[in-house]
């Protein structure tokens, strides 16, 4: 109040959680049956309008889908929210095309098999209602471009059915030509008349022997062509390949380099960061992955095993570390141990649609970084906090080293990410947010959905931004009570720029789920 006149609004407050439901699966398997190796799914992206998904796979395959409930009003459905129009049907994908992206390969200087697995793909700027995008294996990156053509074929012959035989000629003998004796200068002696007359004159109803092919226009299908190849630039794994915002040019990361490619030359890069030391045995950390802002164009970020982001800008020397801003979390006092580095490598790091904000995922937590503030992430999130007391055990199985995805909503209001058994998480990370919902890929969703109590905020030292950590479960067990499944992981995830819809990965299983 001020005055008695004024009432002042009080500030408004967190949204309201999710209510997730079932939307649509692709590729689901009957209970018992086998997964095939080449059939799981290794890579997942929505594209820039959210029209398009797609997905790779372990046997070198890219598959699309297209959005069709929106096609049915005419209009974008930006444009329709804009006038207030209700969609009441949740989001629809159809199958569109798939293509081998990838084959197998084998290095023969360095007796190396090269899978044909998909790492990464990202999509391209459209153009002339063709969509491109970018896939990679472990050593090759291909730029695709996929686009409907009216495809012609060679449908028939105009042959009488009653006179041909299986090799096409003319069973007939009032067709064929009689045996004739050449001259020496290679004229005929003995030509029918019934063919040519002399004048060369063709008889009404043309010559029957002449075979014309009859061409016909089928109907619109779907081509794949692959415009570039970028291979013979990295001597270790591809982790990660993004798109620049100027719609020119992509970064591609190993362990040891991050390389700058132009979209149009293929056999020429710029290693702009090498973190290869001199000697090897000097190696201490290697690049886990790597990501352009959104916005800006000589910026980019990538992670490291130490748990550590760094923040570069292409127009001072990327090479040298002194011109990156370092993000890194300070490690508590007396909290060390041999599962320590291990859990703190970084898989994944997104930006913010803002590009102010940069979410990283490590084996134990998701973590919020705001680009401006380099003491520690703004807010921590525990995703499987319960499997603390097995490290051991997921060290021995090699668990532990499993590399899962994260993903941000369009409005940069909440954070998700994969778990075991199947299970992803979706966190609110807006302020005095309590949002901490635990799902599972399946047609029933809620399955698994506790209750789980958000601890309270506390501050790392008083010289270090607050930290808000929240997700913490029962230890021993997942969200439902049963022991915990280590070879069911949601490694793969992806959140669809505009709305709140999630695209997740289960084995061979596409799942998706809208709010």
């Amino acid at each position: 109040m001020n005055g008695g006149d004024e009432v002042v609004a009080a500030p408004a407050g967190p949204p309201q959680p999710l209510d997730w439901k079932f939307s649509q699966v692709f590729g689901e398997r009957a209970a018992g049956e086998e997964v095939q190796e080449v059939d799981i799914i290794s890579a997942i992206e929505f594209d820039k309008s959210g029209d398009y998904l797609a997905t790779g796979d372990r046997g070198g395959r890219v598959v699309l889908f297209e959005r069709t409930d929106t096609k049915d009003h005419g209009d974008s459905r930006r444009d329709l929210e804009r006038m207030d129009y209700s969609i009441s049907r949740h989001p629809e994908f159809r199958y569109k095309t798939e293509f081998q992206s990838h084959e197998p390969e084998f290095d023969y200087l360095k007796s190396l098999e090269i899978e044909e697995k998909i790492n990464k793909i990202r999509w391209c700027q459209t153009a002339n209602s063709a969509v491109f995008l970018l896939s990679t294996n472990d050593k090759t990156i291909k730029f695709w471009k996929v686009q409907e053509k009216k495809v012609k074929k060679v449908s028939d012959y105009n042959l009488d059915p009653s006179k041909a035989v299986g090799n096409g000629s003319i069973a007939s003998s009032s067709n064929s030509i009689s045996p004739k004796s050449y001259l020496a200068n290679g004229g005929c002696s003995d030509i029918s008349n019934s063919y040519l007359s002399s004048d060369l004159s063709i008889p009404p109803g043309g010559i029957p022997s002449l075979r014309l092919p009859v061409v016909t226009s089928q109907e619109t299908s779907l081509v794949a062509r692959c415009r570039r190849v970028y291979a013979h630039a990295h001597d270790y794994h591809i982790n990660s390949i993004s798109n620049n915002s100027d719609g020119e040019t992509f970064i591609s990361a190993d362990d040891l380099r991050i390389n700058l490619w132009n979209l149009e030359i293929s056999n020429q890069s710029f290693n702009i960061v090498d973190v290869k030391p001199a000697n090897m045995e000097d190696l201490t950390e290697v690049i886990t992955s790597a990501e352009f802002h959104p916005t800006h164009c000589n910026t980019l970020a990538y992670s490291s095993s130490k748990g550590s982001i760094r923040l570069i800008d292409l127009r001072q020397s990327a090479l040298c570390d002194s011109h990156a801003k370092l993000f890194e979390e300070q490690e508590a006092p007396g909290s060390r141990s041999f599962f320590t580095e291990i859990i703190a490598s970084i898989s994944d790091i997104k930006f913010g649609k803002d590009g102010r904000h940069i979410l990283s995922r490590d084996y134990m937590t998701l973590k919020l970084w705001d680009i401006n503030m380099d003491s520690g992430p703004v807010a921590t999130f525990q995703v499987h906090e319960y499997l603390r007391p097995k490290l051991c055990d997921l060290y021995e199985n090699d668990s532990i080293f499993d590399k899962f995805e994260c993903c941000l909503s369009g409005d940069g209001l909440r954070v998700a990410t994969g778990s075991y058994s199947n299970l992803f998480r979706v966190f609110g990370c807006a302020p005095g947010s309590s949002e901490a919902t635990t799902l599972e890929a399946s047609k029933n969703p809620m399955r698994r959905q506790v209750q789980t109590p958000s601890r309270p905020s506390r501050s790392l030292s008083s010289s270090i931004t607050r930290v808000v950590r929240r997700g913490a479960e029962s230890p021993g067990v997942d969200a439902n009570g049963n022991s915990f499944d280590f070879t069911t992981k949601l490694l793969h995830l992806a959140w669809h720029p505009t709305e709140n819809s999630i695209a997740c990965a289960a084995a061979n299983s596409l799942y998706m789920y809208y709010a």
